[in-house]
């Protein structure tokens, strides 16, 4: 399997080229030249699987530049009841005829981030070991993925990790599980500004190709197709939970701000998974809702960027939405690269042609919007009614769900998160605080260790070649 660029750079590259690379160097996203297709006899002899060797038959598909049984032990490391607290990994709860969560956020930083960042961790660690290198990982987070990134990181060789994320935009919970840490391979960077500034940055210096080689700077954020990919996985855990033979169709809520999630599924449904809606739910920042019900994308400034209570998607730029909209326009990467190169650093929007739009109806996207009282209405209803307690960002998918039901097709809402991350939000909704997991409890009073920068390259660029005195060379 080889890989090439969104904006039309085909030079053929292995993943395991790509694993360390993240952007492409024409400034696009990785995206394999095609997707596997999966039989009925496939699917058939996928049902029942333990999720680690489901796993791997995915990856497998998609990897095959590290040797099978590499591959396997790395997998098999990753997904363990140790790490995720139960033997399913990713066990369905119902919420009422027609509608269940898949719980993804059992793993150990409560969020479903976990499920792809701990198995890239060890994958960074073995593609480094095996090459005699070293890695600088750049990410931005606007709550989840720094926590998970880091965990998964910590302590790994080769490794360091700068995280970057809004100076005072997260939870007081999301901060401590990043800030507290004090290995010494994680920098955390608070950036005066919204999370797009964040993301603006890390693409920012990952186009400077020749800084990007010197210090060889990857990512982890949902722009590393690694981390994508194994979140494909998840999708057909929850199918064949969900169903009793594979003639059945289901269709998936996913809460979404910068598509990654949802991307993942959209992936497994070209590769033949039978889902018949992608439900892609948003909150007050309702730039991929606009989408999809319009066809115009419109980026929003940070001053129009709500801050919200599920800020983990207080998202105004997707950026894993050119990976869909590559495929959604036949892969034509002059015409990607037209909108999302040119019409959005010229105008700061684009609008497909109709005939463009027509098209998504073919790959099963719809979307819906949340308010901060929908969540709280929805807290309150699945905690009163179904006797579970749901996360602000689950909320959002819980909501929009039901607004998306079909007779017959049962809907999965993708969890998100647990609802300890949020838990003023929760004492606002149910006048009681969340269950918290013994292991974090108290770590907003730990010591916090994190660096202030304005929203600016070049600072943030200085601060890694002080941290990296080697100066590496490529």
């Amino acid at each position: 399997m080889k890989y090439l660029s969104t904006r039309g750079d085909a030079t053929p590259r292995g993943f395991s080229e790509i694993l360390l690379e993240g952007l492409a160097p024409d400034g696009g996203l990785y995206l394999p030249t095609h997707y596997p297709k999966i039989d009925e006899a496939t699917l058939a002899r996928w049902r029942g699987l333990a999720y680690a060797d489901l796993a791997f038959e995915i990856l497998s598909l998609y990897i095959d530049d590290i040797a099978a049984e590499d591959l396997r032990t790395l997998v098999r490391k990753t997904y363990t009841a140790e790490v995720f607290g139960t033997n399913e990994i990713v066990p369905l709860k119902p919420l009422e005829p027609g509608l269940v969560l898949e719980a993804l956020s059992n793993g150990p930083t409560l969020a479903f981030k976990d499920m792809a960042m701990q198995l890239l961790g060890h994958l960074f660690e073995y593609e480094l070991g095996r090459r005699g290198q070293t890695l600088n990982i750049l990410g931005a987070t606007s709550g989840d993925t720094g926590s998970a990134a880091e965990h998964a990181m910590r302590g790994k060789k080769g490794v360091r990790v700068f995280m970057l994320s809004p100076h005072g935009r997260m939870s007081p919970f999301q901060q401590a599980q990043m800030f507290s840490l004090q290995d010494e391979n994680i920098h955390n960077i608070a950036v005066e500004g919204v999370f797009d500034d964040c993301q603006d940055i890390v693409k920012a210096v990952s186009n400077d190709l020749e800084f990007k080689r010197k210090y060889r700077i990857g990512t982890v954020n949902s722009i590393n197709w690694a981390r994508l990919l194994a979140q494909v996985v998840y999708y057909f855990a929850g199918y064949f939970q969900a169903t009793k033979s594979n003639a059945e169709r289901v269709s998936f809520t996913v809460p979404s701000g910068n598509f990654g999630n949802i991307c993942a599924g959209h992936v497994a449904r070209m590769m033949g998974l039978p889902i018949e809606q992608l439900v892609c739910a948003t909150n007050e920042n309702d730039v991929l809702d606009e989408f999809f019900r319009t066809g115009t994308y419109r980026v929003r400034a940070g001053a129009e960027t709500h801050e919200t209570s599920s800020p983990s998607m207080d998202i105004s730029k997707a950026s894993n939405f050119e990976r869909f909209i590559f495929d959604l326009l036949g892969r034509d990467a002059q015409r990607t690269r037209q909108l999302f190169k040119d019409e959005i650093d010229a105008k700061g929007a684009f609008t497909l042609s109709a005939d463009e739009f027509r098209r998504i109806g073919e790959f099963g996207f719809v979307s819906g919007r949340s308010t901060h009282a929908d969540r709280l209405a929805t807290i309150r209803d699945c905690y009163e009614r179904c006797g579970v307690m749901i996360d602000t960002h689950t909320a959002d998918g819980v909501k929009v769900a039901r607004e998306r039901l079909q007779p017959g097709t049962a809907m999965i809402v993708l969890e998100t998160a647990l609802p300890v991350k949020f838990a003023a939000t929760i004492v606002e909704a149910l006048g009681r605080e969340p269950e918290r997991p013994a292991a974090h409890v108290g770590i907003e009073a730990l010591p916090k260790r994190f660096t202030v920068l304005p929203a600016d390259a070049a600072k943030v660029k200085a601060l890694i070649e002080a941290q990296c005195p080697e100066r590496a060379t490529a």
